[in-house]
């Protein structure tokens, strides 16, 4: 595994029991730290829930083989359940959730650091997280995180021509009578065309077309832009209608 440039491997311990997981998890870093010693990969080890793998009562050897990789990620709900020395090998730290003041607090507990200076009732939107550089004197900071426009352009054909299924738009307009279902964006561009102007004033004023464009697209500016139409009075539906189809072309490939 990972002898080819551009090679990323899932692991999962899943099927091992909860009790077995630290240990086989200590085989398993030192099977990848041989392998980076042959090949220079993998470059990050990233370890979701890793309060399985480095609880509380962690043997030394794992902390010791953890230290070693220059590039680790480590995820966890808990980390006051993870062992003190493996946070110990943390530098930043990313909070999320509701409660982000928390996590850092409970971090800060584990490894004997002074609570960092964050206000009580941080709320934090979608992807956004306080960053926190428990190493030195700077306070926590809001973070954006900024959407990859590769993964954006890898995802551009599945949203304009693709089947999004479960997650399909449907105009049925103020009455329920309608019934006509877009899977992709080629399809909303295409019915919105050609719905009657009720219909279409009826889901923009709900906001079906920002939350269908934020939650199922997964493209939050281009739900920001749509939200602009909803706010705007003076367009007519038919403007309205052209100016969105010129922004989705704007921002994804067409079918030919």
């Amino acid at each position: 595994m990972l002898e080819h440039p551009g090679d990323d491997v899932v692991i999962s311990l899943l099927g091992i029991p909860m009790d077995d997981r630290p240990a086989r998890g200590t085989d398993l870093l030192a099977v990848l730290l041989r392998l980076q010693g042959r090949t220079g990969r993998p470059h990050w080890l990233v370890t979701d829930e890793a309060h399985h793998l480095l609880p509380a009562a962690t043997e030394p050897e794992s902390i010791s083989l953890a230290q070693q990789f220059p590039a680790l990620l480590l995820i966890t709900v808990h980390p006051g359940h993870m062992a003190p020395a493996a946070l110990g090998l943390v530098d930043v730290v990313l909070a999320i959730g509701d409660a982000p003041w928390k996590t850092l607090n409970a971090v800060a507990r584990a490894i004997g650091l002074p609570k960092p200076e964050t206000p009580p009732g941080v709320q934090l939107r979608s992807g956004e997280a306080l960053a926190w550089f428990c190493r030195t004197d700077t306070p926590p900071f809001h973070l954006c995180a900024r959407v990859s426009r590769a993964e954006r352009n890898r995802h551009q054909r599945k949203y304009m021509q693709g089947d999004l299924a479960d997650k399909s738009f449907y105009f049925r307009g103020p009455d329920g009578r309608l019934n006509l279902r877009a899977q992709n964006l080629a399809l909303f561009l295409q019915i919105a065309d050609g719905i009657d102007d009720a219909t279409w004033l009826y889901h923009l004023r709900n906001g079906d077309y920002t939350r269908w464009f934020e939650e199922a697209i997964k493209d939050r500016e281009l739900a920001s832009l749509a939200r602009q139409f909803e706010r705007a009075p003076d367009l007519s539906p038919a403007e309205e209608r052209k100016r969105l189809r010129e922004t989705i072309e704007q921002r994804y490939t067409l079918p030919a």
